[in-house]
């Protein structure tokens, strides 16, 4: 089985050097990950510029063939299964910092794994709470090889890939779905040296904490495993939107 490993950390994040090493118990893995962090870059793919993609022996991945990419996660995905060849499993991650509810809509781990997905690979994004007195990566490892050998072993729907979210010391596994967490934004105004104005994009993590989230499920202290599909239409509204404008046709332009 050939694994392809990415993330949004960049290439040298202590987090996707264990998610590396610990995959190699599942088969032959490559390396593909941004030369830089690319956090809440969402799903963006580059068009307007070239992109580089170069071998790195300075990593720490050992024999693992490792190259970084001067874009995003999503390019990653892109030119590692374009020039490398079509993995059989592709893992994002393990992600410094949880990717709870709406996070998933900015996340680059888990555009990583969309892309993986929507290129029809079974895909998982990994992420760890970052909340406690240490980070733990290699244990977040040995349960990511656990459900990815899951994955591997049985599979996933087309258009699904899963989100999973490590507490700091796991004591179980947990199926949830997503969370309202999300960040509330503020917009901080500074000025520079010569008096115009800048702005900070700023944010508090705020969301319920209802039983069976992704959420809970992390703060209880479960690992959280998310099935996400590629498919957003909402199904219940589509039916009623029919009616309506069924009963109230639009005006032509």
């Amino acid at each position: 089985m050939r694994i392809l490993v990415t993330n949004d950390d960049g290439i040298f994040s202590p987090g996707i050097k264990a998610l590396g090493l610990a995959m190699r118990a599942l088969g032959e893995v490559y390396v593909v990950a941004p030369d830089v962090e690319q956090s809440a870059v969402g799903h963006g793919i580059t068009v307007r510029r070239p992109l580089r993609f170069k071998h790195t022996a300075s990593a720490g991945f050992g024999e693992i063939p490792a190259y970084r990419v001067d874009g995003t996660p999503a390019d990653c995905v892109v030119l590692g299964v374009h020039l490398l060849g079509r993995p059989d499993l592709l893992v994002s991650g393990i992600n410094i910092g949880v990717n709870l509810g709406l996070d998933l809509t900015h996340s680059g781990t888990v555009a990583a794994a969309l892309e993986g997905t929507s290129l029809g690979i079974p895909s998982i994004a990994f992420s760890l709470d970052t909340s406690g007195e240490e980070l733990n990566f290699e244990e977040a490892a040995r349960f990511a090889v656990a459900i990815a050998r899951f994955v591997a072993e049985r599979g996933l729907p087309q258009g699904t890939l899963l989100n999973v979210n490590f507490p700091p010391r796991p004591r179980g596994v947990r199926v949830t779905r997503l969370s309202t967490h999300h960040y509330e934004d503020t917009v901080v105004e500074r000025l520079d040296p010569e008096g115009r104005p800048y702005y900070w994009i700023a944010g508090q993590p705020v969301g319920e904490e209802e039983e069976g989230t992704d959420l809970w499920a992390v703060r209880q202290g479960y690992v959280s495993v998310t099935p996400v599909s590629l498919d957003f239409t909402d199904y219940g509204f589509k039916a009623r939107l029919e009616a309506l404008l069924q009963d109230h046709p639009l005006p032509l332009p």
